[in-house]
């Protein structure tokens, strides 16, 4: 029972993994766009100025005010950089190709803020079926293993 209760808590909560990962996709680009127009407005500036970014970087270094504003820059340059290679790579994967993919859900402030938002519904797609499925044999398959160890041994090589 206690198998069965673990499968289907497991298919449950695997089965919201398509649309949430829907959500970040879609919130993940509304950061790039954003982050974009922040570089590009920088770069403008700089290319103004007769500087590339890494000139204009390194002249922001005259007082601490344009040092903490040179290393948020940089911050945010490198997170536009790790979103787009994330928004890509999680663009081309389907729902359940991103099962696979949850290390490309490393922006996280966007990650905590599609969390935040996220209300869990019945996985009315196929993805989410097939998803909940496999959650379902996860759960199934990580209780056996678990309880493996409290079995006697005839009952471990499958005699009862």
């Amino acid at each position: 029972m206690l198998r069965l209760i673990a499968a289907v808590a497991c298919a449950a909560a695997l089965s919201q993994f398509p649309a949430f990962t829907d959500q970040y996709v879609q919130r993940l680009g509304g950061q790039v766009d954003a982050l974009t127009l922040v570089a590009a407005e920088f770069d403008a500036s700089a290319s103004a100025a007769g500087l590339d970014r890494d000139q204009a970087l390194a002249d922001l270094s005259a007082s601490r005010f344009q040092q903490a504003h040179r290393a948020d820059l940089i911050r945010a340059f490198q997170r536009l950089d790790h979103a787009r290679a994330d928004l890509q790579m999680l663009s081309i994967a389907g729902p359940l190709e991103r099962l696979l993919l949850p290390h490309r859900m490393r922006d996280l402030p966007t990650l905590a803020a599609t969390w935040g938002d996220f209300s869990p519904a019945l996985p009315l797609t196929a993805s989410g079926l097939i998803a909940a499925l496999i959650g379902m044999a996860l759960g199934w398959v990580m209780t056996g293993l678990a309880a493996l160890p409290f079995r006697r041994p005839q009952e471990r090589l499958g005699w009862r």
